[in-house]
């Protein structure tokens, strides 16, 4: 059993919150590319902050459509060291809790994959392995209403070896990861843990799947203190589960959730503070009426004192409360709609698991209370630096030690604003609605090179904004299939451009300028009168090594190797300079989100010279809205944030952040709230299309 004797709450928290499964992630999800393909509508940064709590993730079906998908995963394999059916039951609830944040029709539509993991021949496990996959495809999954259409097995987890005459061996218990994947009705109205400060008073609700049963084996608790437990959570009843995803989804659609983080790994204590680190907001919690619930189910009740673990720290039932984890979620919801929400539970029988405990506080303080006393209060600020002291510490150790301690450091600031948005020009005016109307598309070059992976987003907003994209390929240019004079303008996108080798824009311009016919193409296109051009990413490094055949591109820089040294994926703040960019026309003083998602992204100008005459387009700012060379805000260090330039005549233009990939609302990880379809960056492509009539 586990041994909570002697346990200290803030130890425990503190130890929970730096545990690798639970603490925050960034080293990992920044340098994944998350905005590739143009259809990511929900990612794992959540808000304004962008801090990695997302459920689920969501992916749009198209460029033209707010039907979706959601997909999330689900693992309990601690949990198969007590009870293995009981692990794979969890993985499977674990899963559903996660989607239920996105808007589905029914639980049914839910398919899941399952990757199964077992020591095959060790003693005893065999026999495991059958009775949790008859738990789970004979019994819960039938009883859901869910299939299991795809899986896979790995049956040699387990390793021997001889030391020195001494035989040793690693086995790992039985392990089932659960993929889910579901259509989404609307991506748009996917919900996140953000805790929300604009919408009046509010109210926490836990809805406790678990009936109270508060057990700790195999939680992250058991594991910080170096223990296993002897009884662990278990789906309690599956129709209380079906129940609680459809009354999500019912209240989801009524528009009656505001916020929504599902219990997993830390229990209740980490769910509430992911919320509030995501919230950038205090809350406070009160924890009588749960407490109450642990008296009624504790086999054991210790008189009516409850046992004091330390002089001046709390019982038993607090670290079964905050700790456990059973399934089961919090919502925030508005005060005025506290009844309804409690009411559409009640009719779904699952008054038992409901309990408001808590609502926002002003003082950006997570604070519980026990008989309208507070026995845990602590700084915000403090344990969300705690929280991300793993990924800093990670991050130290593998790229540049003083970015690291940049990001962790903005955590301090308790006045960051956050990202926002603040536009010089109405994004919902479509000033090519009228050249559209003519029927005309003006035929632009998709240009791509190996490995190049960003083409078709770049193909749809070119195509949103009247243009004919035609997809061309290098080699198209070089064996002269392909001529750029029988178009427009063209696009050099970005992606991993040679297998993303260091230098791949680089090597793709140096395949334009030792190639006669190549060369003589780009210089013909350049020299024309009615042509323009666009690089982003590696386009725009590639572009930038054109500069000597680019009238009016002298000053432009080289872009190198991040400062960080990494690959950065990010949602960063960039001002909009005036300029000439027929690109950027009518922008200028604009704010607003964009994504980046570069290894090669800081401008290394040759001269301070150069710099001073640089068209300047584009540039990063911080969330206060100044120019920045602080990391993550500027993700790749370049001095005074240069991030986008232009020649004097406005005809060619380069930047680094990926417009394509955020020109409608939904692509974007966070965007005010009266965005509808369009987002700002779809402003540059009907410049474009604007210029050219």
């Amino acid at each position: 059993a586990i041994d909570l004797s002697g346990m200290s709450l803030v130890d425990t928290a503190e130890r929970v919150l730096r545990l690798p499964v639970v603490a925050n992630k960034t080293f990992l999800i920044s340098i994944g590319d998350r905005s590739v393909g143009g259809f990511t509508a929900r990612d794992q940064m959540v808000g304004p902050w962008q801090v990695p709590v997302a459920d689920c993730a969501v992916t749009l079906m198209g460029y033209r459509t707010h039907l979706g998908e959601a997909f999330a995963m689900g693992e309990r394999t601690p949990l198969a060291l007590i009870d293995a059916p009981a692990s794979g039951r969890m993985a499977v609830g674990e899963t559903i809790t996660n989607m239920a944040a996105a808007p589905i029709n029914e639980l049914s539509d839910i398919k899941l994959s399952a990757n199964w993991m077992a020591p095959a021949g060790h003693p005893g496990e065999d026999a495991a392995l059958f009775d949790t996959v008859r738990a789970v495809g004979m019994e819960l999954c039938p009883a859901l209403g869910i299939s299991i259409p795809v899986g896979k097995d790995s049956m040699s987890m387990k390793t021997v070896w001889d030391d020195n005459g001494v035989k040793r061996d690693v086995t790992a218990p039985i392990s089932l990861i659960v993929s889910g994947f579901a259509p989404v009705t609307d991506a748009r109205n996917t919900l996140t843990p953000q805790l929300r400060t604009d919408c009046g008073e509010t109210d926490l609700i836990l809805v406790d799947l678990g009936l109270g049963a508060n057990r700790l084996g195999g939680s992250a608790l058991a594991q910080v203190h170096n223990q296993i437990g002897n009884e662990c959570p278990d789906v309690v009843d599956a129709t209380k589960l079906k129940a609680f995803f459809d009354t999500v989804q019912k209240l989801n659609r009524d528009q009656q959730l505001l916020a929504y983080h599902d219990r997993s790994d830390g229990g209740l204590f980490v769910t509430l503070c992911e919320m509030a680190f995501a919230g950038h907001v205090g809350i406070t919690l009160d924890m009588d009426e749960l407490c109450f619930e642990q008296v009624r189910n504790d086999i054991e009740l210790h008189g009516a004192e409850e046992p004091q673990l330390v002089p001046g720290e709390v019982s038993e039932r607090i670290f079964k409360v905050l700790f456990n984890e059973e399934l089961g979620a919090v919502l925030q919801v508005r005060r005025s709609d506290t009844k309804a929400v409690m009411d559409a539970f009640i009719a779904a029988d699952l008054l038992s698991s409901m309990h408001v405990i808590g609502t926002v506080n002003n003082e950006d303080r997570i604070r519980f209370m026990r008989h309208a006393k507070p026995f845990y209060d602590a700084s915000r600020i403090e344990l969300q630096r705690i929280w991300s002291e793993t990924t800093f510490r990670m991050q130290q150790l593998r790229d540049n030690p003083d970015c690291a301690q940049q990001e962790f450091d903005q955590v301090l600031d308790a006045q960051d604003p956050g990202l926002s948005a603040s536009l010089s020009f109405d994004l919902n005016l479509d000033i090519a609605a009228s050249f559209i109307a003519t029927g005309k598309r003006p035929r632009m070059a998709i240009l791509r090179e190996q490995g190049v992976n960003g083409q078709v987003e770049m193909a749809a907003a070119f195509d949103r904004a009247g243009f004919e994209a035609v997809d061309v390929h290098m080699s198209d240019i070089i064996a002269g299939r392909v001529s750029l004079a029988d178009f427009k303008g063209f696009v050099a996108c970005g992606g991993f451009s040679y297998g993303d080798v260091l230098g791949a824009g680089e090597g793709w311009a140096k395949s334009i300028l030792f190639n006669s016919r190549a060369r003589d193409d780009f210089e013909t296109f350049f020299q024309r009168t009615d042509s323009f051009s666009l690089g982003v990413c590696n386009g725009c490094q590639m572009m930038s090594n054109l500069h000597t055949i680019i009238p009016g591109a002298d000053a432009w820089p080289h872009f190198v190797r991040n400062k960080s040294e990494q690959f950065e994926a990010r949602f960063v703040m960039v001002e909009v300079l005036q300029s000439p960019s027929l690109f950027l026309e009518g922008m200028a003083g604009s704010r607003m989100p964009i994504v980046v998602a570069h290894g090669e992204g800081y401008a290394e100008f040759a001269n301070d010279t150069d710099m001073q005459q640089a068209k300047v387009a584009l540039r990063y700012i911080d969330n206060r809205g100044h120019a920045t060379e602080i990391y993550p805000q500027n993700p790749n260090g370049s001095p005074q944030g240069i991030t986008g330039l232009t020649t004097p005549d406005g005809r060619f233009t380069v930047m680094m952040p990926h417009p394509e990939r955020v020109f409608r609302a939904a692509q974007h990880s966070w965007h005010p709230q009266d965005w509808q379809e369009d987002g700002p960056w779809l402003r540059m492509f009907r410049n474009a299309r604007k210029w050219v009539s």
